[in-house]
């Protein structure tokens, strides 16, 4: 097996030079701005201490630059995820603090060793079965609940609740227990990181930054929040205000959970769901950053290192981690060129561990909230729901049916109804796919959809192709709608199936397709099969019905129609 097979970092470490080096440690300074306060919030909202988020921000970091394919994604703690962690983990813990920080633990190792398994299948196939309506649905509906779920640390009430119902309602009930301090604090942070985000640059570049500089001062904003709600809390003792509290200045330690087998099994399916989300996003995102520079990324590649990341997140006590768009966006244009981007920001996150973290004592949770919302609600595709309708009426159902279900029953339901629903709706359009009955385009040897075009046709031969390849779920239509067509055309004497649009003959098929043989037989129609592509031939030709249908497979749509007329 080949070094790349397992080591993503053998493609450019042989090739690094200064130049990569400089390129690196600049877009390590923009990512560690941004990721600091992001980490914290992020470990927020999964229901744990603020400093596991930094301990989630190091490790995995470094060993994605081992493992990973992507020059410029940036692993780490990211919205969703978090989110999915600490449901997950609420349900199995049900209050025991010490437990849930296991399970958070205990999903990300799960996680991560799944995808090493299918790294080293070389399954990176399981990318598609996430559509991406599901997918978007499924990311807007968590944002819309994530936004929510902070608005109650963001006025200084509790507003907790596993749904978007659940939490609108605890919301409410809780409406007179506004803290006014905190709530002046946390909007106050909401507008400053709205403004900022909306006009940050459009203003910077009015006083004269440009390139580096602007990049860091845009990147800061949260940080100036963070400053100046902590100079507010500390200066003017607001006491009644929630912090984050003592944030231990320790390097992360080796941690392994002590929990029983049942514990593991039962965070199974949950860890699942959370690694293979993680590792949609990542490779998406990898994808659209590598083409950008001509490059290309692995998706079996990306399962080991995703994998490995959070095998490092949970070895050294931190929780399920991916690919962020926002930081390997930002990652990518302060011109990071290789993962030792990543390495170095691991490194600046170590020492804002070590050194920061002091200062942060009197933290407002509502400008952590404030960071949340309005990362989340940039996540949001408001334009995707318009265009599906537009486009494709069963892809918009999936969206709005994965939407609705994780505002209601939760994120897990939500992705798992996506799902199915996709399946079941795929499994449909293929039970009863496109087929048309085909005549000759005057003047040329096209065949096209009668109903579309003006076509000539033969007498006495019927020419009918299908658009689909043939399964066990449209074997019994095939049947039904050739004989229905044979049946329809008074004087048929010969009918052919056009082959070029199918792709693979199961053996539920291929049994319909002799069953159609033989009562088009009966009927006083000989079949014949035109185009047929080389691999399904193949098939064809491993089977007892290949004799007797051989002499009856054209080459050409009009070479078969030939044949079959001049056999009447």
């Amino acid at each position: 097996m080949k070094l790349s097979t397992w080591f993503g970092c053998s493609s450019w470490l042989p090739q690094y030079n200064r130049e990569w080096l400089a390129s690196d440690l600049v877009a390590a300074v923009v990512v560690t701005i941004m990721l600091i306060p992001q980490s914290l919030a992020y470990a927020l909202l999964a229901g744990l201490p603020a400093e596991v988020g930094l301990y989630a921000s190091m490790a995995p970091l470094l060993a994605y630059a081992v493992f990973g394919s992507s020059r410029a994604m940036a692993v780490g703690p990211v919205a969703v995820a978090s989110l999915m962690s600490a449901v997950a983990a609420g349900q199995f813990a049900q209050g025991d603090v010490a437990l849930f920080y296991q399970a958070s633990v205990v999903l990300a190792l799960i996680g991560g060793a799944v995808l090493i398994v299918l790294g080293i299948l070389r399954a990176g196939f399981v990318a598609n079965l996430l559509s991406h309506p599901v997918v978007g649905g499924f990311v807007s509906a968590s944002a819309l609940l994530i936004a929510v779920g902070q608005l109650g640390s963001l006025v200084g009430v509790s507003a907790k609740g596993e749904t978007f119902y659940q939490t609108v309602i605890a919301l409410f009930n809780n409406f007179s227990s506004i803290n006014a301090t905190t709530a002046a604090i946390g909007v106050l942070a909401l507008v400053w990181l709205w403004a900022a985000r909306k006009w940050g640059k459009q203003v910077l570049k009015q006083i004269g930054l440009k390139g580096l500089a602007l990049e860091i001062v845009f990147r800061a904003a949260p940080v100036v929040a963070i400053v100046l709600s902590i100079v507010a809390v500390s200066v003017l003792e607001l006491n009644s205000v929630r912090t984050v509290g003592t944030i231990p200045t320790d390097l992360p330690q080796l941690f392994f959970p002590s929990m029983e087998l049942n514990g593991w099994i039962d965070l199974f399916v949950p860890a699942v769901l959370i690694a293979l989300v993680g590792f949609v996003e990542t490779v998406s995102v990898g994808h659209a950053l590598a083409a950008k520079r001509k490059q290309r990324i692995d998706p079996n590649q990306e399962l080991l290192g995703l994998g490995a990341a959070n095998i490092a997140s949970g070895v050294f006590g931190g929780y399920s981690v991916t690919g962020g768009f926002s930081r390997s966006v930002v990652n990518f244009d302060a011109g990071a060129q290789t993962p030792m981007a990543g390495v170095f920001t691991a490194g600046g996150i170590l020492l804002a561990t070590l050194f920061l973290t002091p200062l942060l004592t009197n933290l407002p949770h509502a400008t952590l909230a404030a960071t949340i919302i309005i990362a989340v609600l940039g996540l949001i595709d408001w334009h995707l729901p318009g265009m599906l309708w537009r486009y494709s009426k069963r892809d918009f159902a999936a969206y709005l049916l994965t939407v609705v279900v994780v505002l209601l029953a939760g994120v897990e339901a939500g992705i798992i109804a996506g799902v199915v629903f996709s399946v079941l709706a795929l499994l449909a359009a293929i039970s009863k796919p496109h087929m048309a009955v085909v005549g000759q385009v005057p003047g040329t040897e096209h065949f096209r959809n009668e109903k579309r075009h003006k076509v000539s046709m033969v007498d006495g031969v019927v020419s009918v192709r299908v658009d689909e390849s043939l399964y066990f779920p449209n074997a019994r239509w095939l049947e039904d709608a050739l004989l229905e067509v044979a049946a329809s055309k008074p004087g048929t004497k010969a009918l052919v199936l056009q082959c070029n649009a199918i792709n693979h003959i199961d053996a539920s098929a291929l049994e319909s397709l002799e069953k159609i043989d033989e009562n088009l037989h009966a009927m006083g129609v000989t079949l014949y099969l035109s185009e047929v592509k080389g691999p399904v031939q193949d098939q064809l030709a491993n089977s007892h019905w290949y004799k007797s249908i051989q002499s009856r497979i054209g080459l050409t749509h009009l070479e078969t129609v030939r044949l079959a007329k001049q056999n009447e």
